[in-house]
């Protein structure tokens, strides 16, 4: 039911109508561009993860990737009938951080069940100094029990929109779309230790998609 319902909202009128102003707005107020968009899947379930930077992060990252989008969401954003209608309304769903939010990694598994993108930003929150920080283990979990393609994106730029002088500074904003990959089988039980590991792992690859002095925790890491 709870599927249902979200699919219901992400194929409303409010999605689209908002996904082409927004598309509107970053392509007037800013200097977009998208590398790498053959790496996107067209179809079938994909998990996309991404460094954190802004909060216009979630917006650029759903409007570049030419596919409908689900989105973690902080609950914080579902506490006021509006901001739960609006967020809903773009495939977004809550989940609870710094805890394990078991409802949130159901609904996420449900979202690649059926054949859908899912989006998290690993982090789980957002890195004020535009570096990586250590990031959670919860996209790597969902990872190793969906068995989907992960699809590593690094956004670049986004630290310039502050104040109101960026509007006319029109910033360079980047998304850099790399090539899907999938995490190595488990053998046995899936430990802390190795979803510590596979964390890492997603990590870097975003890393490769940065520019060194975005690295943060992840600089002179290699796979």
């Amino acid at each position: 039911m709870v599927n249902a319902l979200i699919g219901v909202k992400i194929l409303s009128w409010f999605y689209y109508v908002v996904v082409g102003l927004l598309w509107g707005l970053f392509k007037l107020l800013t200097r977009w561009q998208v590398k790498g968009k053959e790496n996107v899947p067209k179809e079938g379930p994909v998990l996309v993860v991404a460094n954190h930077i802004h909060a216009a992060d979630p917006p650029l990252l759903g409007v570049s990737l030419n596919r409908k989008v689900f989105f973690m969401a902080k609950e914080e954003l579902f506490r006021s009938s509006l901001g739960a209608y609006f967020v809903s309304g773009l495939g977004s769903f809550p989940v609870h951080r710094g805890k394990l939010d078991r409802e949130a990694i159901r609904r996420s598994q449900q979202v690649l069940a059926d054949g859908l993108a899912l989006a998290m930003f690993p982090e789980a929150s957002r890195s004020r100094g535009a570096k990586l920080k250590t990031a959670m283990p919860g996209s790597a979990l969902i990872a190793c029990r969906s068995g989907v393609p992960i699809l590593p994106v690094g956004i670049i730029g986004t630290e310039q929109i502050k104040g109101l002088g960026w509007i006319l500074r029109r910033p360079r904003l980047t998304i850099n779309i790399g090539q899907p990959f999938s995490l190595p089988p488990v053998e046995g039980k899936l430990t802390r230790e190795k979803l510590v590991e596979f964390t890492d792992f997603i990590m870097q690859r975003i890393a490769e998609l940065l520019p060194p002095q975005y690295h943060g925790v992840y600089a002179g890491k290699k796979r």
